[in-house]
């Protein structure tokens, strides 16, 4: 499958998840249908304890799948199976002109780094990952050979985007 991806990606808080979500609000107003993949930490839950699906779960079920009249939601349990690759969970979405991912720091596909002074690390990523194509930053990113865009230009980023993934030529 053909899709168009773009990452967000950089350390503990670098302004990706921020990133992510005004990139979302600024292309989805320029009206592309954007889905979007985040990466979590291993322990993460979107379920409630006490929750009717949080007790299938509890009580074995491997997928559990919340259906009503505004949302659908489907939970997989790994179960001691490996966290699936990002091409399998991109196969999974529906069709979308553009997925934005945030995180998945070692993938391949194309991203733009975020950095910001108070984050825990700066070491930049783009030094040692080819598929990094520009910087997002809080402040002078000085000798960067990539594009460099204010953290907070989110049209100008956007609009790279646009451009990066044939969206707009």
């Amino acid at each position: 499958m053909n899709r168009r991806v773009f990452g967000i990606t950089g350390w503990k808080n670098s302004g990706k998840t921020t990133l992510t979500e005004r990139l979302v609000t600024e292309l989805v107003r320029r009206g592309w249908k954007v889905s979007t993949v985040k990466h979590a930490h291993h322990d993460f839950d979107i379920d409630k304890p006490g929750a009717d699906s949080f007790r299938h779960r509890q009580a074995g079920a491997t997928e559990v799948a919340i259906v009503s009249g505004n949302r659908w939601a489907l939970m997989h349990e790994l179960r001691g199976e490996d966290e699936p690759k990002l091409e399998a969970i991109l196969s999974r979405l529906a069709p979308c002109d553009l997925v934005l991912v945030e995180g998945y720091k070692r993938e391949a596909h194309r991203k733009i780094e975020t950095r910001r002074l108070d984050a825990k690390d700066r070491t930049p990523l783009s030094a040692t990952d080819p598929n990094i194509v520009a910087v997002a930053a809080d402040f002078a990113a000085e000798g960067e050979p990539l594009p460099v865009f204010d953290l907070d230009d989110v049209g100008s980023i956007a609009d790279f985007i646009e451009r990066a993934t044939g969206l707009v030529a």
